[in-house]
């Protein structure tokens, strides 16, 4: 498919088209190493190619952190200790790892301890490192810029990428001790968020003068399978002023101020509970919908009909065979591509036990909706 037509798809989805031809994109792979091993595919290029997916209709500044704080310099990625079949690793983000001796990817690690533990250890290990006048940052700032203009002048939408405040200090802090944290060092939670906002507020200024943004992403997986890791009123506390006060920058820098500005909350878990929150925010497109976790693309569709939805798609299923692959889309599909609004996604990458065959499956069923 064409640039051009990808773009026209993809202002369909985000303007809720009923009916429109559904975007064919995927979330991720964990299966492509077995699937090159039984010669399915060469590479995940060569998957690519045969699933046909969509090209890109929106693209991303991706130099604010994803699942961690970006750092400027980031950690030196090192064994610390060996213990037979693992090994604990110091990573990029200053976190004691155990991962699996000599593999990094493919599984859930255990973190065993964060950089920040009180405010002279933030103050020795990371504040330093969330600078906003760096000038890697600026210059960074400057190439990425340059590029999305000429994408935006071929009519792309161009997002901007950052990690989510609740994401960023579970990065430095830990998920446990930040919840005994704002409680006891409310204080450095607030300066930490401040820091936060000041790197991505100078970042995107320094993007806002090449182009205006359509969407604003926040990595915040901010839930787990019973819902959310914190509360509403601690959410309005220490996320909220900070979001605020740079959604409202961005808004007034924008080239086009008549711009609709879209908020994307990215999280995992059970995320109902906190989607009527972050709409007051403005929030209006959610991702991804873990089944597992009892989200139903169908159902929250219906309780939210104006939100953008993107995944949904059980992963499980996929490994479950043809028969259970068609009655999932069945149910689907007919009634998101009716709504408008919807991309099919798998809810994480695809797993490594599903097989290539009913994978192809999937992805033909789905291109019957493009």
């Amino acid at each position: 498919m064409s640039l051009q037509n990808a773009i026209s798809k993809t202002r369909d989805f985000y303007t809720m088209k009923k009916n429109a031809s559904i975007l064919q994109h995927e979330f991720g792979f964990y299966s492509v190493d077995r699937w090159v091993e039984q010669g399915h595919i060469k590479d995940l290029e060569d998957l690519y190619a045969q699933c046909n997916f969509d090209e890109k209709g929106i693209f991303y500044f991706m130099n604010l952190g994803w699942c961690e704080a970006p750092l400027v310099p980031v950690f030196e990625d090192k064994v610390l200790e060996d213990r037979g079949d693992y090994e604990v690793i110091q990573d990029f983000a200053g976190r004691h790892v155990l991962v699996f001796k000599g593999r990094r990817n493919g599984f859930m690690p255990e973190y065993i301890d964060h950089p920040v533990k009180d405010f002279a250890s933030w103050e020795r290990e990371i504040k330093w490192r969330m600078d906003p006048t760096s000038a890697w940052r600026l210059k960074n700032a400057t190439k990425e810029g340059e590029k999305m203009r000429d994408l935006a002048k071929l009519g792309a939408m161009i997002g901007q990428g950052i990690v989510g405040g609740y994401m960023y200090l579970r990065s430095l802090v830990g998920p446990t001790e930040l919840l005994y944290m704002v409680y006891d060092e409310p204080k450095l939670i607030h300066e930490m968020m401040q820091t936060w906002y000041d790197v991505a507020d100078a970042v995107i200024a320094h993007h806002q003068k090449y182009v205006t943004l359509d969407e604003l992403f926040l990595a915040e997986d901010i839930c787990y399978n019973m819902g959310p890791l914190m509360s509403p009123n601690m959410m309005r506390e220490f996320l909220f002023p900070y979001y605020r006060q740079l959604i409202d920058n961005i808004k007034t820098r924008q080239i086009d101020k008549t711009r609709h500005l879209y908020l994307q909350i990215d999280s995992d878990g059970d995320c109902r509970p906190v989607m009527p929150v972050y709409q007051e925010l403005g929030c209006d497109y959610f991702s991804p919908f873990e089944v597992a976790s009892g989200c139903d693309v169908v159902e929250i569709g219906k309780q939210y009909p104006d939100m953008l939805m993107r995944g949904g798609i059980d992963k499980r299923i996929l490994a479950a065979g043809k028969e259970a692959i068609d009655r999932e889309i069945d149910r689907i599909m007919p009634v998101m591509k009716a709504r408008g609004g919807y991309i099919p996604m798998c809810d994480h990458g695809v797993p490594e036990e599903v097989a290539f065959e009913d994978f192809m499956h999937y992805r033909k069923r789905l291109r019957e909706f493009q």
